[in-house]
C-alpha cells in the first residue's frame, strides 16, 4: 500500500500494485479506526472530505492476510471560499459563471475554491495558479450549449516585434482558433482540481455533435484544456459528454489525473478520453474510460509544430485504468510530429476496444515525429478485436489517401518520414479477439524498428467477425489470423501463443529478422 498524492482536502492511495484496474481481491478499509469500506475491490482509490493539515492511518484488510496501513498528513489551507457566498444558486437554470469565476479570481495562495452539491449552468471558467478547486459530491458543472456565449481562443498570435508568436488555440495538432473549454488553464501551476463532482458538457443538447466537421466560428472546446501549465492534479472528477475531446493538456508538465472519470457514447464524434500533447512527466492512474473516440491518445503535434517546437510527448504513465469501449485503448499519434518517448502503460484492463495499443503515424509528419520505447506490460484485454497496431500509412488529413502517403514502394526518405522505434508487449493476456492478434504496416524506406512480444497470451472469440484492422488504403480483412509483420527490420518473440487461430503465428513481409522462443 503506497500513498501517491496528498492535498489539503483528499489522497489517493494505491492498495493492490499487482492488480490492474480491478484489484486481485477486495479489500476491507478502516480510516483512523472507523470503516470506510468492506469490500473495495479498485487497484487505486481516492479519499475526500479530509481536514487540512491533519495526520490520517489508512488500513487495509484482505481475507485472512496480515493487514497493511499507511499514515499520511493532509496539507494546509489558506481558507475556503464557496461559490454559494459568491451569489452562485446552482439551480440549473441560472448561470453562474461570474459568481464562480469571482472566487477563483479572488481565492488566495494556498485556498480553496468550493463548488457544494447542486447544478451549476456555466460558460467556459478560467483557472488561477496556487489554488484548489473542489467539486463535491452531487455538484455539476453544466456547460452552456450556446456558443456565442463562448469566448475564442486565438490559434496563432504574432508578437509585437513579429520575431514570434503566442499560441492559445488548438485542434487536431495545429494552431486555430477554438473555443475556451469548459475549465480552461493558460500558464497556470500549482493547481488542484479535486472531488466526486462532476464536469458535463451537454454536447447532446446542443449543436457541438451535429454536422461536427463543418466549422462553426471556430472549433470545438473540450471540458479541461491546459495550456503551457504545470504540476496540475485532476482527482476524483467524472467528465462527460463534453463536445470535443475531452482532457487536453498541451505543452504541459508534471500532471496527474487520479481517479477520473471519463464517459461519452460510443458514437459521439472526436470524444477521445485524454490527448496529451507534447507534455512530459504526465501520471494517468486509477481512471475509467467509455468514449465514443480513443480512449488515451498521447500526440505532439502535426508538421508545422514539429518543425517549430521540437516538443515531444515523454516520460508518460498509464497504470491500474480501465478503458472500457472506444475505438483504441491506447494510442499514440496519428499527430506526433514532435515525437512520443518513453511510454509505460501497465496493469490496466481493456474491454471492448477496436485496438488495444494502436500507433498512428504517416509520412507527412517529419524527421522529429519518432515514436520511441513505447511498453505496454501486465494488461489484461477483454474482447479488444485487435490487441496491437502499428499503422505507418494512417490515412487521415485530406492528403492522407494520395500515393506519397499510401505507396507500398520505398520513398525516399526525406525531412517528411516519420519513425517507429522499439515497441514492446510483455506479460499480456488478451481474450476474445477477432481479427488478429497484431498487425503491424511499417514504411519500406523506414521500416518499424523493433518490435517486442514477451509473455504474450492472445485467443480469439468462438464469435469472431472479420474486420480490417488498420485505416490504410488497400487493407485485407482479417479473421482469427496471428501477428501480420509488414516492413519491420527486427520481431523478438519470446514465449508468445495464439489460441484459435486460422493459419500460421506470424505472416511477413519484408522482416529483416524474426526470433522465436517457446
Amino acid at each position: 500500500m503506497k500513498c501517491l498524492f496528498v492535498s489539503a482536502r483528499s489522497c489517493c492511495v494505491l492498495l493492490d500494485p499487482e492488480g490492474d484496474y480491478y484489484a486481485r481481491e477486495p479489500r476491507l478499509l478502516r480510516l483512523n479506526g472507523e470503516t470506510l469500506n468492506e469490500s473495495e475491490d479498485r487497484s487505486v482509490i481516492s479519499l475526500f472530505g479530509l481536514w487540512p493539515d491533519t495526520e490520517y492511518r489508512l488500513q487495509s484488510f484482505r481475507g485472512d492476510a496480515p493487514g497493511e496501513e499507511t499514515v499520511f498528513r493532509t496539507l494546509p489551507e489558506t481558507c475556503t471560499l464557496n461559490v454559494r457566498r459568491f451569489g452562485a444558486r446552482g439551480d440549473g437554470g441560472h448561470d453562474d459563471t461570474p459568481m464562480i469565476q469571482a472566487a477563483i479570481l479572488c481565492c488566495p495562495d494556498g485556498g480553496r475554491v468550493l463548488i457544494p452539491a447542486g447544478h451549476y449552468r456555466v460558460t467556459p471558467l478560467f483557472l488561477k495558479s496556487h489554488i484548489t478547486l473542489e467539486l463535491q459530491k452531487g455538484a455539476c458543472l453544466q456547460l452552456c450549449t450556446d456558443r456565442e456565449r463562448f469566448p475564442v481562443l486565438p490559434g496563432l498570435t504574432r508578437t509585437t516585434d513579429e520575431k514570434g508568436e503566442y499560441l492559445l488555440g488548438s485542434w487536431e495538432g495545429n494552431p486555430l482558433d477554438s473555443f475556451a473549454s469548459a475549465l480552461t488553464g493558460i500558464g497556470v501551476r500549482d493547481v488542484r482540481i479535486i472531488g466526486e463532482g462532476a464536469v458535463d458538457g451537454c454536447a447532446p443538447d446542443g449543436d457541438w455533435w451535429q454536422d461536427h466537421r463543418r466549422i462553426r466560428t471556430a472549433f470545438r472546446g473540450r471540458l479541461l484544456y491546459l495550456r503551457d501549465c504545470e504540476d496540475i492534479t485532476v482527482q476524483g472528477i467524472t467528465f462527460r459528454n463534453s463536445p470535443a475531446w475531452n482532457l487536453h493538456p498541451c505543452f504541459s508538465r508534471s500532471l496527474d489525473f487520479l481517479n477520473v472519470r471519463v464517459e461519452a457514447p460510443a458514437d459521439s464524434p472526436n470524444t477521445d478520453g485524454f490527448d496529451p500533447e507534447s507534455c512530459s512527466g504526465v501520471r494517468m492512474l486509477g481512471t475509467v474510460f467509455s468514449v465514443g473516440d480513443d480512449c488515451i491518445a498521447i500526440k505532439s503535434g502535426k508538421i508545422y509544430m514539429g518543425r517549430t517546437y521540437h516538443t515531444p510527448c515523454e516520460n508518460v504513465e498509464i497504470a491500474w485504468c480501465a478503458m472500457l469501449d472506444g475505438h483504441g485503448g491506447v494510442t499514440v499519434g496519428s499527430e506526433n510530429a514532435g515525437g512520443v518517448r518513453r511510454v509505460r502503460v501497465h496493469h490496466c484492463f481493456m474491454r471492448g476496444n477496436d485496438r488495444g495499443l494502436r500507433i498512428k503515424t504517416r509520412r507527412g509528419r517529419g524527421k522529429n515525429a519518432v515514436v520511441d520505447d513505447i511498453r505496454f506490460e501486465h494488461v489484461r484485454m477483454d474482447g479488444v478485436k485487435v490487441p496491437l497496431v502499428i499503422n505507418c500509412m494512417y490515412y487521415c488529413d485530406p492528403d492522407g489517401k494520395t500515393p506519397y502517403v499510401q505507396s507500398r514502394e520505398k520513398q525516399p526518405v526525406d525531412d517528411g518520414t516519420p519513425t517507429v522505434g522499439e515497441i514492446c508487449f510483455e506479460h499480456v493476456r488478451a481474450e476474445g479477439c477477432q481479427a488478429c492478434a497484431g498487425y503491424v504496416l511499417g514504411l519500406p524506406e523506414r521500416p518499424v524498428e523493433r518490435l517486442i512480444l514477451r509473455d504474450c497470451c492472445f485467443a480469439f472469440s468462438d464469435a469472431a467477425q472479420p474486420m480490417t484492422p488498420a485505416m490504410a488504403n488497400g487493407m485485407e480483412s482479417c479473421l482469427r489470423r496471428g501477428l501480420v509483420l509488414k516492413y519491420v527490420d527486427q520481431v523478438i518473440l519470446d514465449h508468445v501463443s495464439v489460441r484459435g487461430i486460422k493459419g500460421p503465428l506470424t505472416e511477413t513481409e519484408s522482416v529483416n529478422s524474426i526470433t522465436e522462443t517457446d
